[in-house]
């Protein structure tokens, strides 16, 4: 049985680690300029071409007061409203923004690791692991993805699963900033006994 030392310094550390990870995931979306947000289409395709193939998918809808996912047509501005919301931790909005993202781009692994984030911080970490385990699927070579995995197992108590995603983002790219942060928090995991 482990002492109350013990524990107290696992919950200092969860809790600053939390905070680290949002900061870098915060800072990431403000460093990032608005075209190379996770839109759909943006991994394989040109933007204007998947634009044009989707403005003649999208029916109209109507207009609203209150604009919500779905009375938004123009996939720069759901993205922005997702990535607002995200930023001032509107959990529930964003995450229905991040939906409407992926009903256009099923694929878009950008996405499909901001929503499975998003609903981490909702509280929903199995439906979480899911989604991102969904988007490695896709894109194994994604190393947000798994830096995100890596977080989240380590926030629900899986420390071997998020030793193993962390370690696959570094080997995806070390020198990156995600291989960075990656690095940092493989180093600050509990020693393995």
């Amino acid at each position: 049985m482990r002492d109350a030392k013990f524990w107290l310094s696992m919950v200092v550390f969860q809790v600053a680690f939390g905070m680290i990870i949002f900061a870098f995931t915060r800072q990431h979306y403000i460093d990032l300029p608005l075209t190379n947000r996770a839109l759909p289409g943006t991994a394989r395709d040109s933007t204007v071409d998947w634009l044009d193939s989707v403005s003649t998918m999208t029916p109209p809808v109507l207009k609203s007061t209150a604009p919500s996912p779905s009375t938004i047509e123009d996939p720069f501005e759901i993205s922005r409203q997702a990535d607002e919301f995200f930023s001032s931790k509107q959990y529930s909005s964003a995450a229905m923004y991040y939906e409407q993202l992926l009903l256009l781009d099923t694929n878009n692994v950008d996405v499909i690791n901001n929503l499975g984030l998003t609903l981490h911080y909702l509280g929903s970490s199995t439906e979480a692991l899911q989604t991102l385990t969904e988007g490695i699927a896709i894109d194994p070579m994604n190393q947000r993805i798994w830096l995100t995995l890596g977080f989240v197992s380590l926030q629900i108590g899986s420390i071997e699963e998020s030793r193993t995603a962390l370690t696959t983002a570094i080997e995806i790219s070390a020198d990156s900033q995600v291989g960075q942060s990656a690095a940092i928090m493989l180093e600050n995991l509990p020693a393995r006994e």
